[in-house]
């Protein structure tokens, strides 16, 4: 393979001797149904229809032939780790009527890239087989609404046989591994890159149930396509090498999944230091690559613990925020990632389903006890955790060179859904670009698009075609607080949504512009939506987040940071829509008349504490706050005194305002003593 000589030591054989006699002693079986009952024990629901599937093949093979149009419960849960989930057209039907069954199709987009065939391939599947729209998604993929169960074979063989997959978008395994967008050209992202791929390579489930159910058991007519970039034989070695601590079984068809998969989904993200486009806080696992000032590959930081989902009600449910786990040597990764995967498979909750993630697992034991056991498990004794540069929230929209002479371009996609609506033809637009110019195209985990590999004298022409669409490409065409913000898609189609998210965030944004306008506020503000409380769109790392309560009705999270390092808060259990402006208004008022220099609102809210903002909002007088935003006296200067202030005011680093300001006041000071000395 083209890469196969970088971070080769990373796979088998790498991994040092066992740290000690408690290793064997520390490892356990996965419970499994027929465990469980010997024990005594009760699993959820899901761990019993995952044991009789057959590795994945039924009720899905029985079922998918036959002539309803929707599929069972135990299908339907199967049917994720296919790639698809089953959902409902709400805005098809009443009350009362038959539910409007159709799917949803997730692919799998290692690091978030795609060849420009393939995103020709699902553009044509979403005019031919969809709802006519692609959904870039917050785990750096599309998806695909509207297919019905009719034609999911179909699709489903189209996507494979040219080089595609779905398999582990969804379900109780590794999913999509997130990465830093950025497609530079330097070491550092390289290696980001294809590690990237390794690791969804490593984690693939291994049944042979895809290509039997939607292949009729024939193969792929083509490879997928990152597995060209990577030495696949040296992955598959490294997924079944043994160490003898029971972290795998070699002779089973999924050496590290076994019979009954993880407790739950699971999600890793890999960056660089100082890049936090990916939200790594909230990643199952999260992967630093460090590297020299040379490039050369220094080893890992890791996290674990991370995870967003919660439910309304249940406080054994909650946010978290990932642990520093430690730091490994390039050849120590891959053996310590399939000791993080196999603890969580044999000691996560498989008898509370909602309880599952592997972040109440870390939440449980602790930091060091799980570090523990992850040694015991690979072998491997994990070295302290890297400092590292300050974490910095990196959109990557607009241009940017690559360092190989060429371009990428980052463009803003409202909440991620690409669709042709009057006069905006993105849709369009984009099948021009990547059709002409053959572009490869990257999904960034904030739903946005990166095109690469652009040759600089195709720039004005791909400019054009977006103007010509409607397409608004110029950051500066939309506020901060717009390209910042996110929405999960919610209803009509999200089965668990109970309130709009999507649809409902682009008018909420308009509100809140018109609020800050008012108060003369240019401060970026990071907003997200859900339609309800388990998190897709991260509402709980936002400075501002709304979590879907029901009809028009949202819980209101504050005190995140910008950087995203830190959770929120609840601040009002349930907001109604239409009170949008009576609760947030005051907090903006607040913070203009109080914050620090160059103070963010998340960090704002979170010094000033919630009891502190209830005070405000509930005190809150409209007067006041016009007041606050009313426009500044205004001096006039000749114009000799003004190129004069703006010459000192750029050696002081101060705006020629604040310096005029310092100015007069030290000025005013003078003159009411002597005015005072007089008297």
């Amino acid at each position: 393979a083209s890469g196969a000589s970088i971070g080769r030591s990373s796979f088998v054989g790498a991994a040092r001797r066992p740290v000690g006699a408690a290793t064997v002693a520390g490892v356990k079986m996965v419970l499994t149904p027929s465990k469980a009952e010997e024990a005594g024990v009760k699993l959820n629901k899901v761990e019993y229809t995952k044991d009789s599937s057959g590795l994945l093949r039924h009720p899905v093979m029985e079922e998918i032939g036959n002539d309803e149009i929707y599929v069972t419960e135990n299908a339907y849960q199967i049917l994720k780790f296919h790639g698809t989930y089953q959902q409902d057209q709400r805005d098809l039907r009443k009350p009362g009527q038959p539910k409007a069954y159709q799917f949803m199709l997730r692919v799998k987009m290692p690091a978030g890239e795609m060849p420009a065939s393939m995103y020709r391939l699902l553009d044509d599947l979403s005019e031919n087989y969809g709802n006519h729209t692609l959904r870039a998604t917050t785990r750096c993929t599309f998806q695909m609404h509207g297919v019905l169960k009719d034609d999911l074979k179909t699709v489903f063989s189209k996507i494979m046989n040219a080089g595609g997959s779905t398999v582990g978008a969804c379900g109780d395994l590794n999913r999509n591994i997130v990465a830093t967008p950025a497609q530079f050209t330097s070491k550092p992202y390289e290696l980001v890159r294809r590690v990237s791929k390794e690791i969804a390579e490593l984690f693939a489930p291994q049944t042979s149930a895809f290509a039997e159910i939607w292949l009729d058991g024939e193969k792929a007519g083509a490879i997928e396509y990152w597995k060209k970039d990577i030495d696949m034989d040296a992955v598959i070695k490294t997924l079944k090498y043994d160490n003898g601590n029971g972290v795998v079984d070699p002779n089973h068809t999924e050496p590290i999944y076994l019979d009954t998969y993880l407790p739950r989904k699971f999600k890793i993200g890999v960056t660089v230091p100082g890049d936090n486009s990916i939200d790594i806080y909230t990643q199952d696992i999260g992967i630093v690559v460090l590297t020299s000032k040379t490039g050369r590959l220094q080893g890992y930081n890791i996290m674990v613990g991370g995870g967003l989902g919660r439910t309304h009600r249940k406080e054994n449910t909650f946010p978290r925020k990932a642990d520093h786990l430690g730091f490994c040597e390039p050849e120590e990764l891959f053996e310590t990632l399939k000791a993080i995967v196999a603890v969580q498979r044999d000691h996560g909750n498989r008898e509370v389903r909602v309880n599952a993630r592997m972040k109440y697992l870390v939440e449980k034991w602790g930091i060091d006890k799980f570090r523990k056991y992850v040694e015991d498990y690979s072998g491997i004794k994990l070295k302290e955790y890297k400092a590292m540069p300050a974490w910095k929230y990196e959109g990557w929209l607009g241009w940017h060179e690559q360092g190989d002479g060429k371009y990428f371009l980052g463009l803003f996609i409202e909440n991620g859904r690409i669709k042709n609506e009057g006069d905006f033809r993105l849709k369009a637009a984009l099948r021009e670009i990547v059709g002409f110019y053959n572009l490869p195209v990257v999904v960034s985990p904030n739903q946005n698009v990166i095109l690469k590999d652009i040759q600089p004298s195709d720039k004005p022409q791909i400019e054009k075609i977006l103007r010509d669409h409607g397409v608004k490409f110029d950051t500066k065409d939309h506020s901060n607080i717009r390209l910042l913000a996110m929405a999960c898609p919610a209803f009509p189609l999200c089965g668990l949504a109970t309130t709009e998210a999507e649809r409902a965030m682009p008018d909420v944004i308009t509100r809140v512009e018109n609020m800050m306008r008012k108060l003369r506020l240019r401060t970026p503000i990071t907003m997200r939506m859900t339609g309800c409380p388990n998190g897709c769109a991260r509402p709980y790392m936002a400075e501002i987040g709304f979590v879907g309560y029901g009809p028009d009705t949202y819980q209101l999270w504050l005190g995140a940071c910008p950087n995203q390092t830190r959770l929120a808060w609840v601040f009002t259990e349930k907001m109604k829509l239409v009170d949008l402006e009576k609760t947030l208004e005051p907090l903006l008022a607040f913070f203009k008349k109080e914050r620090r220099r160059t103070e963010a609102f998340g960090d704002f809210c979170e010094r000033m504490g919630k009891d502190r903002l209830t005070e405000v909002v509930e005190s809150f007088d409209s007067d006041s706050a016009t007041s606050v935003g009313a426009a500044k006296p205004r001096i006039s200067v000749a114009r000799e005194t003004m190129d004069r202030l703006s010459r000192v005011s750029e050696v002081r680093g101060l705006s020629a305002s604040k310096l005029a300001n310092e100015i007069l006041e030290q000025y005013i000071d003078s003159m009411e003593s002597e005015v005072g000395s007089a008297k």
